[in-house]
């Protein structure tokens, strides 16, 4: 099989970001949008080795899962995968994608409860964030395509509220009644280079990202701004380094409070420009309420990546205890606040640092405690699984929003993965301090092929 070659294949499985798996002449073919048996023409992009990729050229028998996207830019902007997709066969993937990856990757074999929709499947998202930049010389506004740096131009996202819309739209007048350029990433060239607007139960945190401190006309943007939302806060962030980090050091509040407050399970909590908040308020809601149950009155909860100290202060309120760990000096001081304008003094500690370094510490004061593990994308650190192997934790509540590394970690903390040489390998769990009770999925992404799930284990 060869590169442009063309084939006729029948989808036989899903994979994990979402794409259809063809076999044809013992080679395994990934096809993007297409669906569990469907027959199409498919042109073959690229072979290595046995695996090829490849792309629909006209789908000849559809699944009756199929739907028409509503997204104008679907298939090109790599921020949706399943827009063609029903939404309770979304959540059927995405219940089957933590089950494979926790068996494949973690040798964890235990049952997966269904995946909680969300309550909206479009226009839910909380967060905007929209690189800046140029295509075909003239300014672009978009999103990035699949595994690139291109931007996909688009005057919608459906995927946001309404009001997405609107700050795309002030955002090109805005550049070019003022004679602003996007940001070349070749030349470095241009002076803005992100928008990013956070929702915060009706009020708005707005950031422009851009090379230099003084950006003509900013005035005129907090003007725009205003036809758009009714309280908002605008902040000028400055990043003029050659870096995919999206938001440099230095931050400047040209307009608005910059912080807001807002209530969730009857804790009052504030949150800004860099404050980690889930950005589906309705299934955030839903999955920190099952956390909460998870942990009993009495009991010592240790939040570690806590961000902004909401979940550590609903603990703090059940429990009677709770500290939070967090890295990120904002999130922080926005979890100090919560703790003091929530009366919660005696019953939350909140330390800014590393996990790595500080849960030590709070292990020889607090034990027998109940550990939170909420960490990025990458998941958490070897060193911190292997100090709750040693210690005398009794359960461990996860939450996680990648099903691969969460299936390495379970597979760590359950003893069904062992390093050797440096490596992790399939082992028979003889050596692991504890045990997954319960696996629960929740649809934080629908559209996409992320997923969230939240996981208890016990001590055995």
């Amino acid at each position: 099989m060869e590169k442009n070659a063309t084939i006729i294949g029948v989808c036989a499985a899903i994979g994990t970001n979402g794409e259809g798996i063809v076999r044809s002449e013992d080679m395994t073919i990934f096809v993007p949008f297409l669906l569990l048996g469907e027959k199409a023409e498919i042109r073959i992009l690229k072979t290595k080795g046995n695996i090829a990729y490849g792309k629909i050229s006209e789908l000849l028998t559809p699944a009756e899962e199929r739907v028409r996207p509503v997204c104008p830019v679907f298939t090109k902007c790599g921020g949706c995968q399943l827009q063609h997709e029903n939404y309770r066969a979304q959540l059927k993937f995405k219940t089957e994608l933590v089950k494979n990856s926790l068996e494949k990757i973690g040798g964890v074999k235990v049952s997966i409860l269904p995946c909680i929709p969300s309550d909206k499947s479009y226009a839910y998202r909380n967060k905007l964030q929209m690189p800046i930049g140029k295509v075909g010389g003239e300014n672009a506004v978009g999103f990035y395509a699949e595994r690139s740096h291109r931007i996909v131009k688009t005057d919608v996202c459906p995927i946001h509220p309404k009001w997405a819309e609107n700050v795309i739209r002030e955002t090109y007048r805005f550049m070019q009644t003022c004679g602003l350029d996007g940001y070349d990433e070749q030349t470095g060239e241009g002076q803005l280079r992100h928008i990013v607007v956070r929702e915060l139960q009706g009020k708005f945190v707005v950031t422009l990202v851009s090379t230099v401190r003084e950006i003509r006309g900013i005035d005129y943007f907090v003007h725009l701004l205003g036809n758009i939302f009714a309280e908002f806060s605008l902040y000028l962030n400055i990043n003029a380094d050659q870096t995919n980090v999206i938001f440099g050091k230095e931050f400047i509040l040209v307009a608005g409070s910059g912080f807001y407050e807002c209530e969730e399970a009857g804790i009052i909590f504030e949150a800004g420009a860099q404050t980690f908040v889930q950005v589906n308020e309705g299934i955030r809601g839903k999955l920190y309420a099952q956390a909460v149950e998870k942990a009993e009155f009495g009991e010592t909860v240790i939040d570690c990546y806590a961000g902004g100290g909401l979940l550590t202060a609903m603990f703090a309120k059940k429990c009677g205890r709770a500290y939070g760990i967090e890295i990120v000096p904002e999130a922080s001081r926005c979890a100090d606040k919560i703790k003091e304008r929530n009366g919660l003094h005696e019953q939350m500690t909140n330390i800014c640092g590393d996990v790595a370094q500080e849960l030590t510490k709070v292990l020889e004061q607090e034990r027998g405690a109940t550990i939170v593990l909420d960490p990025p994308r990458g998941g958490v650190e070897r060193g911190v699984l292997q100090l709750l192997a040693k210690s005398d934790v009794k359960k461990i509540i996860m939450i996680s929003c990648n099903p691969a590394t969460l299936a390495r970690d379970l597979g760590i903390l359950t003893g069904m993965l062992k390093e050797e040489n440096g490596e992790l390998k399939k082992s028979d769990g003889a050596e692991g301090k504890f045990e997954v009770v319960s696996v629960q999925p929740f649809d934080m992404f629908p559209q996409t092929k992320h997923v969230e799930t939240l996981v208890v284990l016990n001590k055995k």
